[in-house]
């Protein structure tokens, strides 16, 4: 990663460092991409047709005549070994929160592409049937999950419940979900297909850590005195605590997709900024120069983190979402209107930046941060 400052602290404590290296997954990435491309002709025999332009987007797409299909599966990751440790350390649960979290990490991804989600299946897969015996706690992941699909608008389908003993570690479970939407009219897909110069750039805010670089965090938390326990202030309010701040639950953005449906809004791109932080607004294959201008408040969770891992603006941004949870790329016009929606639907927002012709690269200029094409390869 590129950027106009000094490098990262000697001391600081990186992704890479916590066990997680995109330089090494990243390349797989596109080796199944590239396999997974000759599949595609199997859908001839059905009469149907992938979207070739959403292959390496955050959801495949169908052509399915009429409409448009789309799907993603997505797992929580490790955020859930947070909320194991918060409630052995405390007795609070967190399992309502770790549950819409995983159905954001599914229907967030989902709605990039101009999808409204409709079933959401999910899987838990716990280290051993005895999980499931804290009835509150089981109780606590059911009621989160189904609130979750309420808000979003997605009937439960089903889902698959295994004990993987020797699979997945005694005493916590893996949580995973697949969603399937449709995208109708055909005019709300938002591939990217006529992004152009002048766009403005629309950032949601984020609502904490959500579940990427949380692998960063747990490593903080071996280095903190009171490890999850731990004041997060001066950055958070007093008495808020490290391990709870971080079990926030991933903000939803269905419901502002659709209202902008519903407003006669045209999205021409989203990024849901997840795992690479703000090098995703380089993720659409064209190639344009990305300016924003202003940048969202940092939540205080994440303050605390980059003050205390030490990460210069290039790696914290890179890594996380730094406040900026989703990205609309919209006609200028309808900027202003797609911000208003948004806080409406009780998210805030910012008219943040504008694409400009030049080459393919992110200039955060309110921190003096440039990601270029080198910086994200996903496609």
């Amino acid at each position: 990663m590129t950027a106009s400052h000094p490098p990262t602290h000697a001391d600081a404590l990186t992704y890479e460092m916590a066990g997680v290296n995109y330089d090494q997954v990243d390349p797989i990435k596109l080796l199944a991409q590239q396999s997974a491309r000759a599949t595609s002709a199997q859908l001839d025999r059905h009469g149907m047709q992938e979207v070739a332009a959403s292959r390496g987007e955050s959801a495949y797409v169908l052509d399915a005549g009429p409409f448009y299909l789309a799907s993603i599966v997505e797992c929580l990751g490790t955020k859930i070994l947070v909320a194991d440790a918060v409630y052995r350390e405390t007795g609070k649960s967190f399992y309502a929160a770790i549950a819409q979290d995983t159905i954001a990490m599914a229907v967030n991804d989902l709605i990039t592409v101009g999808a409204t989600p409709l079933i959401v299946q999910a899987y838990w897969a716990a280290g051993g049937s005895d999980w499931f015996a804290d009835k509150q706690r089981a109780a606590d992941l059911i009621k989160g999950w189904k609130a979750a699909c309420e808000t979003c608008g997605v009937s439960w389908g089903g889902g698959e419940t295994p004990a993987l003993a020797g699979v997945v570690e005694g005493g916590t479970i893996d949580l995973g979900a697949s969603c399937t939407g449709i995208v109708k009219p055909k005019s709300r897909l938002s591939l990217g297909d006529n992004l152009s110069v002048g766009d403005a750039i629309v950032i949601l805010a984020s609502s904490g850590i959500h579940a990427n670089g949380v692998s960063l965090a747990r490593k903080l938390a071996e280095r903190l005195p009171n490890g999850y326990q731990t004041a997060i202030a001066p950055h958070g309010k007093a008495g808020e605590l490290f391990g709870e701040a971080l079990l926030a639950p991933t903000t939803l953005y269905a419901p502002v997709t659709e209202a902008l449906a519903k407003a006669g809004v045209s999205v021409k791109y989203c990024v849901n900024v997840t795992g690479h932080g703000w090098r995703k607004l380089l993720r659409h294959t064209s190639v344009f120069t990305y300016r924003i201008h202003a940048v969202p408040p940092v939540p205080p969770v994440l303050a605390f983190m980059q003050a205390e891992t030490k990460l210069d603006n290039s790696e914290a941004y890179g890594t996380l979402n730094m406040g900026a949870g989703f990205a609309f790329f919209v006609a200028p016009a309808q900027a202003e209107k797609t911000v208003a929606i948004a806080r409406e639907c009780g998210i805030d927002a910012w008219v943040a930046g504008s694409v400009e012709a030049g080459p393919k690269q992110v200039i955060i200029e309110p921190i003096g941060v440039t990601y270029s094409a080198e910086d994200l390869k996903l496609r």
